[in-house]
């Protein structure tokens, strides 16, 4: 297990507002079916995370759920506190490899239904991202899908604490992006965190705290989109 340590107590070191936001028309669904219908030569800012294990890698994918609004939404999830990987930590829907899956989309829709009941006819897959290393030893592949702005959610409360959505232009915007540094185990960690502060349904203030691996994705779709 890595060494344990809280990410919000981690200093900033700065932001990148020197970077251009992605521009609305750019995040439109048609905009994103061309661009990974066809995407340009692009790099991902974020491959693998410092490890802190040596099992042997296990594969996984996640499903990057972007929501069908007049704006469109990034649908997430805080994990619940007792989980064995990420507890607590924000995340997308997703999981390990399991035998029957066909392919990385195949995984990434069935997590989807087993974690939060998103039904797979909800959703239109765009396309993946390469993968993504992550220090507790997963290569995780991201499958970004346009969905349903009606799909019928229902959280399995073993594993989420809660679902939550996120404005796309937010965690497109590089102003948002913060980076820190810690040193473990005499090792130099760098992580990219993504606060956001939104409200529920009842109109109550939410806070979440998204970082490491879930911000690193969502840093290189923002590379990808910008390229």
């Amino acid at each position: 297990m890595p060494p344990s340590f809280n990410p919000q107590d981690v200093p900033v070191l700065g932001a990148d507002g020197h970077l251009p936001a992605i521009r609305l028309d750019h995040l439109a669904p048609a905009a994103l079916r061309r661009r990974f219908a066809a995407p340009p030569v692009w790099t991902p800012e974020v491959k693998a995370e410092v490890r802190f294990n040596d099992r042997a890698p296990v594969h996984a994918s996640v499903l990057v759920p972007l929501v069908l609004r007049a704006e469109l939404t990034v649908l997430l999830t805080e994990r619940t506190d007792h989980l064995t990987h990420h507890p607590g930590q924000i995340s997308f829907p997703g999981g390990r490899v399991e035998p029957g899956d066909t392919d990385a989309a195949a995984t990434a829709l069935r997590e989807a239904y087993e974690e939060i009941g998103l039904d797979a006819a909800q959703v239109e897959v765009l396309g993946a991202m390469p993968t993504y290393s992550t220090s507790t030893g997963f290569i995780v592949t991201p499958v970004v899908g346009l969905v349903q702005a009606d799909a019928t959610l229902r959280a399995d409360p073993f594993e989420v604490a809660a679902v939550f959505e996120v404005p796309l232009a937010f965690l497109m915007d590089p102003a948002h992006h913060h980076h820190h540094a810690i040193e473990m185990a005499g090792v130099r960690r760098e992580f990219l965190s993504m606060p956001w502060q939104g409200a529920d349904d009842a109109g109550r203030a939410q806070r979440f705290f998204i970082w490491g691996a879930t911000a690193g994705m969502l840093r290189n779709l923002y590379r990808l989109l910008a390229a």
